[in-house]
């Protein structure tokens, strides 16, 4: 008796019902029987005694190979691949009970038959431990399914049904298609609310995957161990046979343990917000500096989640969560990622004295910093576009460009200004992204005017500028003038209502419908408490210029024979700066 081979829900079976299960490995099928009345019999007496599904895996040669028991609606069905050839059948079909009498096949059955691709799928119906009616279905392509009519348990008809299998597998055969670069199907798993579900869709298809399911389930906390709670991570694993879906995206940051547990259950790869977010960028990541950032930023993510990454230890087989230059990260061991970290960091911290370099150059020529800032997919680099004739990519999908761009506005009537397109926000950013892209987003900490680009056409417009007010303030970017933009007017409805953004400029970027009232808004942020000083140098004393030089915008420079007059134009606190350095011997009255 081989009880250890009985698998799945045993718990309160007796130890004597365990060895009648063992003993069903013992009834092989003769070649030329499709489904024994010995075993119909057995099966339904033992499933209502129990009161529990059971299922059975049968060769070929009439071996039976596997035997599972699973509870009263429903029973695991396993991946069970004994073929040479992965374009033919699995060689076993597939027989469980339904203990409530009903011998017809579920969609969960279908969707397994699917993906699991078995000879057959057999349900049969038993009530009060006597079969009732048998039914069966068979693959004829990669995803068609002839399905057979329910009949009663003593009318199967072998022959027929063993020359089906001979039929399907020539059938898979012939149809089977190159599936290497088909979509992955997701299904999305959030506790928050429907419009965060919805954003989470437009990321998933952003990152390449097709969306074939969502669901949300209100909770006040997560569970500690699975995130969703047991009986709903079970219910899921359903869903996601039904929609044969092969991915699983939680609107959420989880744990290494809660994706271990829910991988066990769920039977598909589990990834979380943050990693579908990580592997946006990797795709999107085009310049040394970006991939180096994401690198860092997938490392530092994935070094605390080493652990439990139950089905997808490797992540070699591509998709969501896999691509970038990280994606054998998991392969390497602590200490060689925390090296690789310690590595990328100084190569980063090389590009930002570059960067310090570049932006004292800019200072030094005097030219102000206009900053682009907003929410994803707002309309950043089609603004950019628009005001610099530049061709920096655009797409209506999130995160679209990823990389900092910078281009020089020339205003006929007014100062020139460097324009800069910054990476958009999101809701729950990750802070690995922010730290890895502290150097980056550091463009609109230090700029002159923030043009804080709104969607209007956006639903939740108001919650999508709080989400960017509150990273703003994480970056330490709250006090610079701003200049608020509602894009996309052109796709607003006529009885529109401009929501609570006192002085905002009304554009559309794509059209240029607005552009010169935004321009003139920058050039009245360009100049916004701005005085105007004149200081008068001696050449005794160079080094003053110097300093007045760094801190202020020089508008005139004369060379006296007594010195430097020079004319500027101060923010407030440049010129308490420079008071306190100078004190006012120097300041023209």
């Amino acid at each position: 008796m081989r009880k250890d081979a009985v698998h799945g829900n045993l718990e309160g079976i007796r130890n004597s019902l365990i060895g009648e299960l063992a003993a069903l490995y013992d009834l092989e099928q003769e070649e030329d029987v499709f489904l024994s009345h010995t075993l119909i019999q057995t099966l339904s007496a033992l499933s209502c005694t129990i009161r529990r599904e059971i299922a059975v895996y049968i060769t070929r040669d009439g071996e039976i190979v596997d035997v599972i028991v699973g509870n009263d609606r429903s029973v695991e069905l396993r991946d069970w691949r004994l073929r040479r050839n992965a374009d033919r059948l699995s060689c076993v079909r597939c027989v469980h009970t339904h203990p409530n009498g009903d011998g017809c096949l579920s969609d969960v059955d279908l969707s397994a038959l699917r993906g699991f691709r078995y000879d057959a799928m057999i349900s049969i119906g038993c009530l009060n431990g006597t079969p009732t009616t048998v039914q069966a279905a068979f693959l004829t392509g990669e995803t068609d399914i002839l399905l057979t009519h329910p009949v009663r348990w003593y009318d199967v008809p072998d022959v027929a049904w063993l020359r089906q299998i001979e039929e399907s597998d020539r059938l898979v055969g012939q149809g089977r298609k190159n599936v290497d670069n088909e979509a992955e199907r997701c299904v999305l798993m959030g506790i928050e609310s429907e419009e965060s579900l919805r954003e989470l869709a437009r990321l998933a298809e952003t990152a390449g995957a097709v969306v074939v399911g969502s669901f949300l389930q209100k909770r006040d906390k997560p569970d500690s161990a699975l995130f969703i709670g047991r009986g709903r991570a079970d219910a899921l694993c359903q869903q996601i046979q039904v929609l044969e879906a092969d991915l699983c995206i939680f609107d959420e940051e989880l744990t290494g343990i809660q994706v271990r547990n829910l991988e066990d259950i769920l039977r598909v790869k589990v990834v979380d917000r943050t990693t579908l977010i990580l592997d946006i960028f990797a795709q999107r990541a085009s310049t040394s500096e970006g991939k180096l950032q994401v690198e860092l930023a997938q490392l530092t993510y994935q070094s605390t989640r080493l652990i439990g990454q139950g089905l997808v230890l490797s992540r070699l087989a591509g998709g969501i969560g896999t691509r970038g230059p990280g994606e054998t990260k998991l392969e390497m061991n602590r200490r060689r990622i925390r090296e690789r970290m310690t590595d990328l960091r100084h190569r980063m911290d090389e590009m930002e004295r570059q960067r310090d370099v570049r932006r004292k150059n800019r200072e030094r020529n005097e030219i102000p910093v206009v900053a682009l800032v907003g929410y994803t997919n707002a309309g950043k680099s089609t603004l950019l576009n628009r005001m610099t004739d530049s061709d920096v990519y655009v797409h209506d999908q999130l995160f679209a460009t990823l990389d900092s761009v910078a281009r020089r506005v020339e205003e006929p009537d007014g100062q020139p200004y460097l324009l800069v397109d910054t990476v958009g926000f999101i809701r729950k950013l990750p802070h690995t992204l922010v730290n890895a892209f502290h150097a980056t987003l550091e463009e609109a900490v230090r700029a002159d005017v923030l043009v804080i680009v709104s969607d209007g056409s956006a639903p939740d417009m108001m919650q999508q500028h709080d989400t960017v007010e509150a990273v703003l303030k994480e970056l330490g970017a709250d006090h610079q003038v701003r200049v608020e933009v509602i894009n996309k007017s052109d796709l607003l409805p006529p009885d529109f209502v401009q929501p609570a953004l006192p002085g905002a400029v009304c554009i559309s970027a794509r059209r240029g419908d607005g552009m010169d009232q935004l321009r003139s808004a920058i050039r009245q942020a360009l100049g916004a408490g701005r005085t105007e000083m004149t200081f008068s140098v001696p050449y005794s004393d160079y080094a003053a210029v110097s300093k007045i030089r760094e801190a202020a915008q020089v508008l005139e420079e004369k060379h006296t024979d007594t010195g430097t007059s020079l004319k500027v134009s101060l923010l407030p606190q440049d010129r308490d700066r420079l008071i306190s350095m100078l004190g006012t011997k120097y300041i023209v009255m």
